[in-house]
């Protein structure tokens, strides 16, 4: 690889065709969490929002914790090496050094990533235990993964109990719907209310995965695995099974729907009722008065 400076750094050879590539990868990982998000909006960087105690944690470590670690990192190793490249090139050193220990050096360079490390693990480990359960939980969800669907109970709620299947892509095209996250039976949960989540599995291992709750559990036969979340936040949320589970992985979405107490009180009476007699397609307090305000607005717009 040759290199020289005029009036800036210009590669030449094999270092001229790698520049592209490179460009191309920061690109791909500054985009990377908004192709990842279980529902992506246009120019979004970062990860989904969080509508949970357990994703505001996940989130802090993250954001206040692990990026400026790596950062500061990635910004040392950098300018060394850009250093040892400038410092050190064929012109400027034309004889190598011969030192071949360094106790300072190899000291330093033993150390500091162990402190770094000291100070990365008691925050995870107090957020590993924070994830893992809750003591004073308010309902109990239970999800059972089968291939390719999810089947969810209520085991306080008087077992009830449904299966959950993602609706047919084409039907998600015509009305619009989430492509491949939009399912017949969707969780319905109150707002503000303490849900343990106890998760299983009938054959292969499953992973049950909402970004924004922060859960994320395998669906394992033989074992019941405990998460738990806290949905401050009305409105819908999605997920995917993110373990390989067979020929249709891709098709076995998550969707939540976080409502107010009274309008979960109606639908737990409506799945009450043998065989659900009269619900319908379930609607929350919000989505009716969304549906109001699109109504009047078509009038008017007739008018």
């Amino acid at each position: 690889m040759g290199m020289r400076w005029v009036g800036g750094f210009r590669a030449t050879g094999w270092a001229a065709r790698l520049w592209p590539a490179l460009g191309a990868l920061v690109v791909a990982v500054m985009l990377a969490p908004a192709a990842l998000a279980e529902q992506a909006e246009d120019w979004q960087i970062g990860m989904q929002p969080g509508v949970t105690p357990v994703r505001d944690q996940i989130d802090f470590l993250h954001d206040k914790i692990l990026l400026p670690i790596i950062t500061v990192i990635t910004i040392f190793v950098l300018a060394l090496l850009l250093y040892a490249i400038l410092r050190f090139n064929v012109r400027r050193h034309p004889t190598p050094s011969q030192t071949s220990h360094n106790t300072l050096i190899e000291v330093i360079w033993t150390t500091v990533p162990i402190l770094i490390l000291l100070v990365i693990f008691i925050p995870s480990i107090k957020l590993l235990y924070y994830v893992d359960r809750t003591q004073h939980a308010d309902m109990t969800l239970k999800v059972i993964g089968h291939q390719w669907y999810w089947t969810y109970e209520y085991p306080d709620q008087a077992d009830v109990s449904f299966d959950s299947t993602m609706i047919p892509e084409e039907d998600q095209v015509k009305r619009g719907l989430p492509r491949l996250l939009e399912v017949d039976n969707p969780v319905v949960l109150p707002v503000g209310a303490t849900v343990r989540v106890l998760i299983s599995g009938t054959d292969v291992i499953h992973s049950w995965f909402v970004p924004a709750a922060g859960v994320q559990e395998y669906a394992v036969v033989g074992r019941t695995n405990e998460s738990w979340m806290r949905i401050d936040k009305a409105g819908t949320y999605y997920g995917q099974c993110n373990q390989i589970c067979g020929l249709n992985h891709p098709f076995m979405p998550i969707e939540i729907k976080a409502v107010a107490k009274e309008d979960f009180g109606k639908w737990m009476a409506c799945q009450k009722k043998p065989p659900k007699e009269g619900c319908g397609q379930f609607t929350t307090t919000a989505e009716r008065k969304d549906g109001e305000a699109t109504v009047l607005a078509a009038a008017r717009s007739a008018q």
